[in-house]
C-alpha cells in the first residue's frame, strides 16, 4: 500500500491520515468521558483530550526535529514500513518496541499535564490520571496491533 508506505509525518498531514488521528483522539475522549463521567460523551473532557493531543503531537515534532536535524515525526511515532524497521532483525524489532514505549510514556506524561491542568476542578489527578492512562494504553495497543500487522505484511 503506497498510502501507508510514507513516514508518518507526510502521512499525518493527508487526510486519511488526520482521519486516523481523529479517530484516535476521539477514542480517547470517548474512554475518559465514560471512565470520568460514565458517560458516552462531556464537552470539558473531550476538548481536553483534543488539547493534550494537539500539544502531544507538537512538543513530539519539536523532540523529532531535534534528534534529526531537521527531519520531523520520525523519531517520535514512525510509520513503520519495512523501509524502516527489518522485522526479520530480532534488534531492529527490539529497538521499535523499546522506542514504542517511551514514546507512549511521553504522550502520557506531556497529556496528563494537560489534562490534569483542564479537569482540576472537578477531577482527582488520580482520577486524571488513570483516564488519561486507560485512554493512551488502549490507543498504543490498537496501534501497536497495527504497527505489527503494518510490519508483517510489508
Amino acid at each position: 500500500m503506497t498510502l501507508l508506505d510514507v513516514s508518518f509525518g507526510i502521512f499525518a498531514f493527508l487526510p486519511p491520515g488526520q482521519l486516523f488521528m481523529a479517530l484516535v483522539i476521539l477514542g480517547e475522549a470517548f474512554l475518559m468521558s465514560l471512565y470520568l463521567t460514565r458517560k458516552k460523551s462531556n464537552k470539558r473532557i473531550y476538548c481536553s483530550a483534543v488539547a493534550s493531543n494537539i500539544v502531544s503531537g507538537v512538543v513530539g515534532i519539536i523532540i523529532s526535529m531535534a534528534l534529526n536535524g531537521g527531519w520531523w515525526l520520525v523519531i517520535w511515532f514512525p510509520w513503520v514500513t519495512s523501509h524502516e524497521v527489518n522485522v526479520h532483525k530480532s534488534r531492529a524489532l527490539l529497538g521499535l518496541a523499546i522506542y514504542y514505549i517511551v514514546a507512549m510514556v511521553l504522550s502520557v506524561l506531556i497529556e496528563l499535564l494537560i489534562n490534569h491542568a483542564i479537569l482540576k476542578k472537578k477531577y482527582s489527578f488520580k482520577q486524571t490520571l488513570n483516564a488519561t492512562l486507560i485512554a493512551n494504553a488502549c490507543s498504543y495497543a490498537l496501534g501497536a496491533v497495527l504497527l505489527l500487522v503494518l510490519l508483517f505484511l510489508n
